[in-house]
């Protein structure tokens, strides 16, 4: 249940960002359902893969490569799913950001809540 729960609120978070990021563009709500389920899927297999094999450029930056890595497979979402749209590198930079920080607080506004 509460994987349905995230589920969900990182969907309305997705329906969100247009507001924040004009160049990102959500058609559906279903089609942010996809674009979440596609999401969870590429961070879970390619994102540690990917942060493995720039651990180097990694360390050297300080940790904010993990900001590129996160922008280009936000960006791999937009090619793979018709109806979500990322205008380019930097609209998928921020996108990424602001995608991560309205989905933490939604879930830390519905799942703590529900949780007492």
């Amino acid at each position: 249940m509460r994987l349905l729960a995230i589920w969900i609120i990182n969907a309305l978070a997705l329906l969100a960002l247009p507001y924040v990021v004009p160049s990102v563009h959500v058609a559906s709500f279903g089609t942010a359902l996809i674009v979440a389920l596609v999401l969870g899927l590429i961070n879970a297999v390619l994102r540690p893969l990917l942060v493995l094999l720039t651990l180097p450029v990694t360390l050297l930056t300080l940790g904010l490569f993990i900001f590129v890595i996160n922008a280009l497979l936000f960006q791999l979402a937009g090619y793979l799913v018709d109806g979500f749209n990322v205008g380019g590198f930097w609209p998928a930079l921020f996108g990424s950001v602001v995608y991560s920080v309205i989905s933490w607080v939604l879930s830390a506004v519905f799942l703590s809540a529900k949780g007492k």
